[in-house]
């Protein structure tokens, strides 16, 4: 199913990146009207804050809810910026609405659920509103689009997609691990989707945030969607990951933004010597299927289980460090073997259950 889509019109987003900063959560009127004054000062036009906080555990800071959003209201009202804030429920959607939200966003966690993400599609039947939606907390490109396709099919064509990174169970650098390839999928598959980056979820760390910006503009994303809070070592939700909106600034005016997207001739040429490449990886492994289908005709022979572990611990571990010598990522080699590993189980098993 395709996406109808037009475009965000939204202020900046002529050029590129759109910026939508502000607060993880509206903490107080003080708070929400200070952060707001030193980004627009600087020139940004979307506010962002939390108002209802889905938090992992009870017991946290879980957002103020309604009460907040006339704190958003009075800041667009003093400031001229735009206000959004992030919906889980109809009545979060009613809510912001009567309070004059200018967008809205779904949650990674939100967007995880489908009946979740269709009660938010049918009480957004008939409004007129740009909808940002998370990935959601798992890497599940198929899940992403389906709830995209759900506020589409409610009327919604002024949508986008935040990447905000997917949750892992390992302690890694990244709060979120980034998984580039899945936003490159989604870009690849609706072209004309705005894609924003969520360097703060990605991070977790304020010193992520930069890098991560400069990542996501190198892969052609159409903005940010950062976390700044007027005094972050105080803030009650989030405070490792936000930053104050000087240090905001300076991470965005050293951005290095690249927009020249003429092929030339020089670049044709390369491209051609990795489609020569290629072939020629597509060539061995074909060779190397052949060879398994004849290691799976000796174990049909000779009464031998198809997956031998030891051979296949073997093989990862060596090729991940002959790749680490070759100047790949051993872990980028091993998911490599990984897939190469699965397709010859396949085969091998299709010959040994003739």
């Amino acid at each position: 199913m395709d996406l109808e889509l037009k475009p965000l019109a939204l202020p900046g987003m002529t050029e590129r990146p759109l910026i939508i900063a502000g607060p993880c959560s509206a903490e107080s009127e003080e708070q929400v009207m200070c952060t707001a004054k030193q980004l627009a000062a600087k020139g940004y036009k979307m506010l962002r804050a939390g108002v209802w906080k889905p938090r992992t555990k009870p017991g946290g800071f879980e957002g103020h809810g309604e009460p907040a959003l006339p704190w958003l209201q009075q800041a667009k009202a003093e400031t001229g910026m735009m206000i959004c804030t992030e919906v889980a429920t109809p009545r979060h959607v009613e809510a912001a609405m009567n309070a004059g939200m200018d967008l809205l966003w779904v949650g990674a966690r939100t967007a995880a659920n489908p009946f979740a993400m269709q009660e938010l599609a049918d009480s957004l039947q008939g409004i007129d509103v740009p909808v940002l939606v998370k990935n959601p907390v798992n890497p599940d490109i198929e899940l992403w689009i389906g709830a995209l396709q759900r506020i589409n099919r409610a009327g919604i064509k002024r949508l986008g997609a935040i990447h905000r990174g997917f949750s892992s169970f390992d302690a890694k650098m990244y709060r979120n691990q980034p998984m580039w390839n899945i936003p490159i999928e989604l870009h690849r598959r609706y072209p004309e989707l705005p894609i924003l980056c969520d360097p703060s979820h990605i991070g977790g760390r304020r010193d992520l945030i930069a890098p991560l910006c400069q990542q996501a503009m190198d892969m052609g994303f159409d903005g940010l969607i950062v976390e700044s809070h007027c005094d972050p070592d105080k803030a009650w939700s989030d405070a490792k990951q936000q930053v104050m909106p000087d240090v905001l600034e300076f991470i965005l005016d050293h951005l290095t933004i690249r927009d020249h997207n003429e092929v030339t001739e020089d670049l044709m040429t390369l491209r051609k010597q990795i489609d020569s490449v290629d072939g020629d990886l597509l060539d061995l492994l074909t060779r190397r299927m052949r060879i398994s289908r004849e290691i799976a005709e000796y174990k049909k022979r000779h009464q031998m289980a198809v997956v031998q572990s030891s051979r296949y611990t073997e093989i990862l571990d060596k090729r991940g460090a002959q790749g680490a010598l070759c100047g790949i990522a051993s872990d980028c080699v091993k998911t490599i073997f990984e897939a190469i590993h699965a397709e010859s189980v396949r085969q091998q098993m299709e010959i040994i259950n003739k």
